[in-house]
């Protein structure tokens, strides 16, 4: 249920490439890359079962819809076969909820196996008017699991950096996590002898406002 993100701005081909021996060695659902590095991503994962997903208007969703549409098309081209695509903030923050559902349809309609749609960043306004940028935060993994169709899968991304977040975020119905602490939340599960075969565990709870970054 893992996206291991691979997207912040300074990270190197190096960088890259050592993300991705992690994606591979635990197996995760996909590699969460930057478009410019999907070549690369397809090779280093050619044989596994990790899936390139790249991001598309990220990170503030600013783009217009042609040009996510372009960008969605050359990433599925070019080897994506999920989206993690982000929408238009200042619209959506506008309550202009047909332009989002349009450029959702439209970018949901290149062929990929999966899109999904996100902030970017968590977005929370302050008392003062302003707003603040957060990752997920259980707040909010609670409202949208709440007021979501049960077909509708939910992804918490950023501030998921220990197993008990994981576990925390798993317990409120959340199906995907991005994180980049992988390796480190793949570790503390095999000391505590947690694999991928169903069993009841216990986890200390997320606060319930956490910070998140790429």
């Amino acid at each position: 249920m893992i996206d291991h993100s691979l997207l912040h701005p300074t990270m190197t081909d190096k960088d890259i490439l050592s993300g991705l021996g992690i994606a591979k060695r635990y197996n995760v659902a996909t590699a969460c890359v930057k478009p410019y590095s999907i070549p690369l991503a397809k090779k280093e994962l050619e044989g596994t079962d990790v899936l390139v997903c790249p991001v598309i208007g990220f990170p503030h969703g600013n783009s217009t819809t042609q040009v996510k549409v372009f960008e969605a098309e050359a990433a599925a081209k070019a080897g994506g076969k999920e989206i993690d695509m982000v929408i238009n903030i200042g619209k959506a923050l506008s309550g202009d909820w047909d332009y989002v559902a349009s450029e959702i349809k439209i970018c949901s309609d290149i062929g990929v196996a999966f899109v999904k749609t996100s902030t970017g960043y968590g977005f929370v306004k302050r008392p003062d008017g302003l707003y603040s940028y957060k990752g997920a935060t259980v707040e909010h993994l609670k409202l949208m699991r709440e007021f979501s169709s049960p077909h509708v899968q939910v992804k918490a991304a950023g501030g998921v950096r220990t197993l008990d977040d994981l576990l925390h975020v798993m317990s409120l119905g959340v199906a995907r996590i991005g994180a980049t602490a992988t390796e480190a939340i793949m570790t503390e599960a095999e000391k505590r002898g947690i694999t991928d075969k169903p069993t009841q565990v216990m986890f200390k709870p997320m606060d319930e406002g956490v910070a998140g970054t790429y």
